[in-house]
């Protein structure tokens, strides 16, 4: 600390014309510290590498299910309405057992189905959600949401 005896010019009684900056200093210090404490303590994020999006034109098979869900939470396998849950899981355990007796009756590897589920933009997730749910336990292993891409945003692999 430093400590004022007196000024240059040797007047005691003439005003004091040098501010002191220590109590600045040391409240600056203070708040940079606050700072440097705080700051990692709110900015916490898990650290992800997002994946980069575009939409490539999906290759339709003959083999893989469409099911399309309506804004009324309706279930469609095609164009056929599926009235319940249960049959919409008997009807894919049977389309994924005759898909793969086809596949074995002609030899070589076996390639599983896909789902492709279509969504009304104003359905609420639960009833996609189920659907999701009933064709894994159904044994599909992909499962994929078709949507309308934003004009010029699909990639060709011409």
């Amino acid at each position: 600390m430093a400590m004022s005896v007196g000024n240059d010019s040797g007047d005691e009684n003439a005003p004091m014309n040098e501010i002191n900056t220590t109590p600045l200093v040391d409240v600056m210090l203070v708040l940079l510290i606050i700072f440097l404490i705080t700051v990692p303590v709110v900015i916490q994020t898990v650290p992800l590498t997002l994946p980069t999006v575009t939409n490539v034109p999906t290759t339709t098979k003959p083999e893989n299910v469409l099911i399309s869900v309506d804004g009324n939470c309706d279930t469609y396998w095609g164009q056929t309405k599926v009235e319940s849950k249960q049959e919409l899981l008997d009807r894919g355990v049977k389309a994924l057992k005759d898909e793969i007796k086809r596949q074995e009756s002609l030899g070589g590897k076996v390639e599983l189905p896909e789902v492709h589920i279509r969504g009304d933009k104003d359905v609420a997730y639960r009833c996609i959600g189920g659907v999701v749910f009933t064709m894994q336990r159904a044994g599909f292993l992909k499962v994929g949401f078709i949507s309308e891409p934003t004009p010029g945003n699909v990639t060709r692999d011409f």
